[in-house]
């Protein structure tokens, strides 16, 4: 972790923290993908976050 997560922000309050366990493969291509959609949109990581957890859950009806 950068300390990004731990800093105070307002825009941040809201959110709690998901861990997940998988491979090393899979693991470096989430960072790889994140990094790259930071890169090509200008977001921050937590809303990238957010969006992939958003669009597995409408993926799966959840």
């Amino acid at each position: 972790m950068n300390g990004e997560e731990h800093r105070p922000d307002g825009k941040y309050e809201d959110l709690t923290e998901l861990r997940l366990y998988v491979p090393e493969h899979l693991y470096r291509a989430f960072q790889r993908c994140v990094w790259i959609r930071i890169n090509e949109t200008g977001r921050d990581r937590r809303d990238i976050m957010r969006e992939v957890v958003h669009d597995f859950l409408i993926k799966y009806g959840c």
